[in-house]
């Protein structure tokens, strides 16, 4: 599988160095994190599937999240949402302890059960999640809840299909009409798991085009997992590359390259670059498959992009987790804007 990774002037080489710590440059900035992992053990059940993360999410960050089977996307994002209990290690959440920072956190499943949806209509699908950690509605807050349904649907431009069936809505409205119910509550981070999975590409940049907005002009922080890096890289700022219980945080060129993937694998990988494309493959024979644990099944190859200006997404050096050093990568194109997954020229 072939991933098209930007080439904007000033790019760093494949082979930049990894720095010892990143986030001594941020000390004193804490505060500004909305995710703050240290050591963070991520499993499911007694199976451990990320072993000792360290990870800063900034506001306003989207960051793409890959790796292949088992390797435990969905895992650390049930992890983040409160799902699956933490495993160990230390976690805030946009200040706080999970436990107090959960209803300002949006989740959005990679599926959902055949038949859930029923005969419901968008905007009760929405109403549905607000304020779900209190028990009962009652009568005097009806007003306040069909505000913020009207309000979250609003932000992701699906007003329209309100009063429509959601088994009647295409997959990209369907997720759209998804988000806004992850978005009903006064959430601060947005954690989507692979939302863009059988959309068509239209539909798939219109959903990226949206996040990325959100991330621009409300601070949202997003974490998003994929199968497909190519239309990620117009939109997103950091990439998250995961495999073997480890994870790698960086910018396309201080992740996507040999020595790196090398180390973050245990096995020896290759990456061949022609014409903005980057393929990465085992350099020997085929490439080992985990056994998933929560995760779906996938294997594919990525490359990833980085915006300038913004605090990075870190990974501290000297636990499971290597980081990677800022790049020079810039995302030209205005707020919200998707180019087609060819990348930029």
């Amino acid at each position: 599988m072939k991933a098209r990774a930007p080439t904007h002037a000033g790019m760093a080489a494949d082979t930049a160095e990894i720095v010892d710590n990143p986030a001594s440059a941020n000390r004193g900035a804490s505060a500004t994190w909305a995710v703050q992992a240290r050591g963070l053990r991520c499993q499911h059940g007694e199976q451990a599937v990320i072993t000792a993360l360290d990870l800063a999410l900034a506001p306003g960050q989207l960051v793409g999240v890959f790796g292949t089977n088992g390797s435990g996307k969905t895992t650390l994002l049930q992890t983040l949402a409160g799902i699956l209990p933490a495993g160990g290690g230390s976690l805030d959440l946009l200040g706080q302890p999970l436990a107090t920072a959960r209803t300002r956190i949006g989740y959005v499943a990679q599926t959902v059960p055949e038949g859930a949806f029923g005969r419901i209509d968008a905007a009760s699908f929405v109403a549905a999640a607000w304020q779900g950690e209190r028990w009962g509605l009652g009568l005097r807050r009806a007003a306040e809840r069909r505000q913020a349904t009207q309000q979250a649907l609003h932000r992701v431009q699906a007003q329209h299909l309100a009063a429509r069936p959601m088994a009647a809505l295409s997959g990209g409205e369907r997720q759209r009409v998804c988000i806004a119910q992850a978005l009903v509550n006064p959430v601060r981070l947005l954690l989507l798991d692979e939302p863009l999975s059988n959309l068509d590409p239209r539909s798939q940049q219109g959903v990226l085009a949206l996040v990325r907005r959100l991330c621009d002009a409300q601070q949202l922080a997003v974490m998003l997992s994929a199968h497909d890096i190519n239309p990620l890289l117009p939109v997103m700022d950091q990439v998250l590359y995961l495999a073997a219980g480890r994870g790698r945080i960086g910018t396309v060129d201080a992740v996507v390259n040999a020595a790196s993937l090398t180390e973050l694998y245990g096995l020896p990988m290759a990456v061949a670059r022609h014409d903005g494309y980057v393929f990465i493959h085992p350099a020997r024979g085929f490439m080992p498959e985990a056994s998933p644990h929560g995760d779906h099944s996938h294997s594919h190859s990525h490359s990833h992009s980085q915006r300038r200006g913004q605090p990075q997404a870190q990974a501290a050096h000297g636990s499971d987790v290597s980081p990677a050093p800022a790049e020079g990568g810039v995302r030209d194109n205005p707020p919200g804007a998707v180019e087609p997954s060819g990348g930029r020229p």
